[in-house]
Parts: structure tokens; C-alpha cells; sequence
């Protein structure tokens, strides 16, 4: 399901180059199918982040079940997410993978911050790129 654009191919060797969607910081993502369990790979600086690779899946399937515009709703895994936004199914105990979708304690959330770019390189979303309070919806 990959897109031909220059900015990676999504691969280790050659990552997916995106923004968060504010525009605001800069990371690389790939797919690591050979991870257990398999990984969505997030770089941001010298941090690494781990999300269940089904997350991909899952979230499209979330979003066209919505079938409108979806809030984003961001937040570090110590802080709350604001109810029925991105950031709350990813965390919520009736999601596919029954809670976390981040592989990694103390950096298994800002999933609305590192996923939705994901989808929308692979063509499966449209991302908002405001400032504040964006959303998501499936293409």
C-alpha cells in the first residue's frame, strides 16, 4: 500500500521522512514486520517510539466506520485523552490490540501526533495541518 513519492519508501534503510501534523517537528517512521509483535517505528530525534503495525489497519477501518472528520486529541501517555478522539481509541480497553497501541511505557502516547501523517502517506487519510486541534478523516 505504499506511495511512490521521494520521501521514503518505509522500509529501516529508507524511511518514511513526515511532520506531525501541525508542521511543528520533523520525524521518520518504517515498518519493522519482523518485530515481535510487528512495528510501526517512529523516530523523533533520538527517540524511538514502537506502535503496533496493525495500527495502520485498525485506525482506517476506525475512521471509515466514522465516516466523518475525527479530532486528533494529542497527549503524552501521563496526561488524559480528551473522549472520542484518535488519541482515546488508540488507549481505550475496546480496541483491537484491548488497550495501548504504543509497544513502549512511558512513550505509548502522542499516537495522534506520529500515526495519522503514516496513513496519509500511504493514501489511506486526510490529515489536517493547523496549528491546533486538527483531525483526521479516511480517503
Amino acid at each position: 500500500m505504499r506511495t511512490t513519492a521521494s520521501n521514503g519508501s518505509g522500509t529501516r534503510e529508507d524511511p518514511w521522512r513526515l511532520s506531525t501534523p501541525p508542521g511543528k517537528s520533523q520525524y521518520q517512521a518504517y515498518e519493522d514486520a519482523a518485530a515481535d509483535p510487528p512495528a510501526l517505528v517512529v523516530t523523533v530525534g533520538g527517540t524511538e517510539l514502537r506502535y503496533h503495525l496493525r495500527c495502520i489497519t485498525d485506525l482506517h477501518e476506525v475512521l471509515q466506520a466514522h465516516g466523518d472528520w475525527m479530532t486528533l486529541g494529542n497527549a503524552d501517555e501521563q496526561k488524559p485523552a480528551a473522549e472520542g478522539t484518535v488519541e482515546a481509541w488508540a488507549r481505550a480497553a475496546d480496541n483491537p490490540v484491548g488497550g495501548w497501541y504504543g509497544l513502549k511505557k512511558g512513550l505509548r502516547g502522542r499516537f495522534a501526533n506520529y500515526v495519522p501523517p503514516v496513513l496519509e502517506r500511504l493514501g489511506l487519510a486526510e490529515v489536517e495541518h493547523n496549528p491546533r486541534n486538527n483531525r483526521m478523516r479516511a480517503v
